[in-house]
């Protein structure tokens, strides 16, 4: 009973959209054309419903195409069509980033020399801030030495050694720390900035060619 049920309503609701479908507005002074399943041809002056799953054409008085009426999608259809034509919005939107992109890389890169100077002043930078935490690194390990040496006087018991001395053994082997993460954290930044650089020039090269005047 249920299933006869579903079933009546089923054929219900698409009769009741082929009907909305069917008193659409007609195109003024077309005709509709079409082939049904039964391979009946078919015309009136509005939208035919037993073609309502298939395309219909429209013509003028003369007989020429003037229009095409797709078929009257189910909501499972329709949803189909919805995520396709989102998945093509979101590819161009895609391609026209990466057309945006390329013409923001081609502006600020316009030959190879301009690319590698940038890549030397970043590079540069990077080194110079490394240099300066390992030259306090540097002062860090001579300081650790006479701290070293001073201990040394308590090396039976270094619970005895004064309270001072042993705070700086403890900062001075702390702030070594410090500045060893920051010159590891210096390296790998300049292993990231020409990886970058790297994949830029990859694309540039593509895109230079492609800009390229033609040779005679």
């Amino acid at each position: 009973m249920r299933i006869y049920c579903r079933l009546a309503l089923g054929a219900i609701t698409v009769a009741a959209s082929g009907m909305v479908w069917a008193q659409a507005q007609p195109l003024p002074g077309g005709v509709y054309t079409c082939v049904d399943a039964k391979g009946r041809k078919l015309t009136a002056d509005r939208p035919i419903v037993d073609c309502i799953d298939r395309e219909q054409k429209v013509l003028n008085p003369s007989g020429t195409v003037r229009a095409k009426v797709g078929p009257s999608l189910t909501a499972q259809e329709k949803l189909d069509l919805e995520q396709k034509e989102k998945r093509e919005a979101e590819e161009r939107g895609r391609l026209a980033e990466e057309k945006r992109r390329d013409r923001a890389l081609l502006t600020r890169y316009p030959t190879k020399g301009v690319h590698d100077q940038e890549r030397a002043e970043a590079l540069a930078q990077i080194e110079a801030v490394a240099k300066a935490a390992t030259t306090r690194l540097n002062e860090l390990v001579r300081q650790r030495v006479a701290i070293d040496e001073e201990m040394e006087f308590y090396k039976k018991d270094p619970n005895k050694a004064p309270a001072y001395v042993r705070r700086q053994q403890e900062e001075n082997a702390q702030s070594q720390s410090v500045q060893k993460r920051f010159i590891a954290e210096q390296d790998a930044e300049a292993r990231r900035l020409n990886a970058r650089f790297d994949d830029e020039l990859v694309r540039l090269r593509q895109l230079w060619a492609l800009t390229a005047p033609a040779s005679k």
